[in-house]
């Protein structure tokens, strides 16, 4: 059951995106003349194959990446005009990644993970602790947060990389296959653990997946095929 329920104005919007690769003398188009709306606080699921455009189309939201053509909005803020220094700091404020294989810093705990994209933003190191240890107690990791990485379970390691995504409150949760790389069971708990916490704090999030499972967590469903973003609309997708 949703915790909050979404707007369902525009809050991003997606008008007419176009991009396409040049693998040798061939071009590729994996996103052509995309357009899509998402509410605040919608939960967003992006389903397709391999190589279909989805972490492209998340590159694109999160400013990483520019559009060929077209336009990305957030709230009132056209990302696609902003300078690529504009850009990253409104990818350090705004938004929170979560990966396949977590990307945590092994050679910083995980109270340390949880912080640095805190203290990255200027927040001064004991007040980001403050900030981070309510969140480490939200994903059942705080009397770990002096543990490494390495000595934790892939589940585990998942658990913090949610707790840094949300560590700096951004607006927007990118979550590119954030259980591709965990047994169904773990990925199962990880999967209610994001879908909770994201709702509870009123984030959008934005998830590729493979996992028609893990898609029904979603408001919404999306399927990426042959360039284009398709609505699912409860058919099988």
């Amino acid at each position: 059951m949703s915790l909050s329920t979404p707007d369902q104005a525009g809050f991003i919007r997606l008008v007419g995106l176009s991009k396409a690769y040049r693998e040798g003398d061939r071009q590729r188009v994996v996103l052509h003349n995309v357009s899509a709306e998402f509410g605040r606080g919608e939960f967003v699921a992006l389903l397709g194959r391999s190589g279909s455009g989805k972490s492209t189309l998340l590159n694109l939201i999160s400013g990483i990446d520019r559009p060929d053509a077209g336009e990305v909005w957030v709230g009132n803020q056209e990302l696609t005009a902003l300078s690529e220094h504009e850009r990253t700091l409104f990818r350090r404020h705004q938004i929170g990644f979560i990966f396949q294989f977590f990307n945590l810093i092994p050679t910083l705990t995980v109270l340390e993970n949880v912080t640095l994209p805190l203290e990255l933003g200027g927040m001064p190191p004991r007040a980001a602790q403050a900030a981070a240890e309510p969140l480490l107690d939200a994903v059942g990791l705080l009397d770990r947060s002096r543990t490494y990485p390495d000595q934790l379970s892939g589940g585990e390691q998942q658990r913090v990389a949610i707790a840094r995504a949300l560590a700096h409150d951004p607006m927007i949760v990118l979550a590119d296959e954030p259980t591709g790389n965990l047994d169904e069971e773990t990925g199962r708990s990880v999967l209610a653990l994001l879908d909770r916490l994201t709702r509870q704090m009123g984030k959008n999030l934005l998830m590729v997946t493979h996992s028609i499972e893990a898609a029904a967590y979603a408001d919404r469903v999306l399927r990426l095929h042959d360039a284009h973003l398709i609505p699912c609309n409860g058919r099988p997708c």
